[in-house]
């Protein structure tokens, strides 16, 4: 089942890039709601979905993007929802960035067990990914694996051919050790980097409390630019080893941390996620690419690979009377008396993209509601013993809402299931699509059953 929070929870502090003090606060939410952010600081109050398909930069942090509004440095703390197996929740902030605070998850995931996490009535959705597959990226020669299994355990290996951090390798066999394990190690970096971030205006709100700075040989304070700023006029020189002589909590405390970046970042899928990850030299580049092709994946074996559909177009143009080009359903992939799956496969060459339109090509919402429509008269026809013989019509749509753009070369999923019994052929209906399990548009229907004279 889903879960949320019991009671909301406030933390402020600043931003590591941004340098912008914020307060957030974490809000219990309806089941179905998902993780969005929401600045309240803006105008409007937009809101941010928690999603792969939001995530703008990757550069030494993960930056979402949505409703012309952005949020910065959002691993640490989704990475300690996702290991509370927390699926709802409203994240209030007043600034750009999450508070990066001690560089970690700890105090993140200490609050949310603090909290309390309550079960709701909604049920998870499932999905399994039977096959193995890779991602690389050339850049750094970094990659990700995926082996299917019944349980989530992640494997991190990190090598930065340094003389002052070790190759390291850190494991998560279970979510349940997060807290202890990983939440704890914090970011870093090393110490020749500093100057270069600050000059890509990253870092605004660095101090020496929340991240550990390596120091690959003996440098002179006099050399470090706007650097010198953070630290004592005393100190001359720095030696070889970590800025003010910090410990590391663990040998592997820098691989820990990659392994805490890499569940947040893939936390992004928005699913409960079954397998084994091997990373190597992981970083949020990599782990976007990862997160995606994870979706692309559950796709392929959920409409595309997994055996034939229930009803292909001839089926479907057997019960219901429309044809092309005003047919927009090529399959149904499930029908149960109160629930229909049908799928819309959204070719770059559909006649509506040459005008909707040219250079932007942008499937229009009305033909979504119509294709919603067409779904929803296989479930109503199910109903009669003689489908052939009948017409559904539409009495009322209501409660639409457009969330993302459907765009060419896509698979559109529409699930809808029944709000009441059918009564004197009066079919209510919950509709809702989806792009890479993403909701971009739903809607309740109301539909009429005719029998044609």
């Amino acid at each position: 089942m889903q879960k949320t929070i019991q009671n909301r929870i406030v933390i402020s502090g600043k931003g590591l890039h941004t340098g912008v003090k914020t307060n957030i606060k974490l809000l219990p939410a309806k089941g179905n709601t998902g993780i969005k952010f929401q600045r309240v600081d803006l105008q409007d109050k937009p809101y941010i979905t928690a999603s792969i398909r939001n995530v703008y930069k990757t550069n030494r942090r993960t930056v979402l993007k949505e409703n012309e509004a952005s949020i910065e440095t959002v691993e640490h703390l989704l990475a300690a929802i996702y290991a509370s197996s927390i699926d709802n929740l409203i994240i209030q902030i007043d600034g750009p960035e999450i508070p990066i605070l001690d560089g970690s998850s700890k105090i993140f995931i200490e609050n949310i067990k603090k909290s309390g996490i309550i079960q709701q009535k909604e049920k998870k959705e499932k999905f399994e990914i039977n096959n193995y597959f890779k991602v690389t990226n050339g850049d750094n020669n970094s990659q990700i694996e995926f082996f299917p299994q019944k349980n989530l355990e992640i494997e991190v290996t990190t090598d930065y051919k340094s003389s002052v951090i070790s190759k390291q390798k850190a494991k998560l066999n279970q979510l349940s050790d997060f807290q202890k394990e990983i939440a704890p190690a914090r970011t870093f970096c090393f110490l020749h980097e500093l100057d270069q971030l600050m000059n890509h205006n990253l870092i605004k709100g660095g101090d020496l409390d929340n991240g550990i700075v390596f120091v690959e040989k003996n440098t002179s304070v006099e050399s470090l630019g706007k650097l010198k700023k953070l630290l004592p006029k005393t100190v001359r020189i720095l030696k070889k080893g970590t800025l003010r002589n910090v410990q590391p909590l663990c040998k592997n405390e820098q691989a820990k941390h990659k392994l805490l970046d890499l569940i947040g970042d893939i936390s992004l899928a928005g699913f409960e996620i079954k397998g084994k990850i091997i990373a190597h030299k992981p970083g949020h580049k990599i782990n976007a690419l990862f997160t995606q092709e994870l979706l692309k994946q559950i796709n392929k074996k959920e409409y595309t690979m997994d055996g034939k559909p229930l009803m292909d177009i001839n089926d479907i143009k057997k019960i219901l009377p429309h044809r092309e080009p005003f047919l927009f359903i090529d399959e149904i992939r499930s029908l149960e008396e109160n629930s229909v799956t049908g799928i819309k496969y959204v070719n770059s060459d559909e006649y509506y993209f040459k005008g909707h339109f040219p250079g932007a090509p942008v499937m229009p919402g009305v033909l979504q509601i119509e294709a919603m429509a067409q779904t929803g008269g296989i479930l109503a026809l199910n109903s009669v013993p003689d489908p052939e013989n009948y017409l559904t019509y539409f009495m009322k749509i209501d409660k639409v809402k457009f969330k993302r753009k459907v765009e060419p070369n896509c698979i559109l999923v529409f699930k809808l299931h029944l709000l009441s019994p059918i009564r004197r052929g009066i079919c209510h209906m919950q509709a809702k699509a989806y792009v890479n399990n993403e909701i971009v548009t739903e809607a309740e229907l109301m539909a009429k059953i005719v029998k044609e004279r």
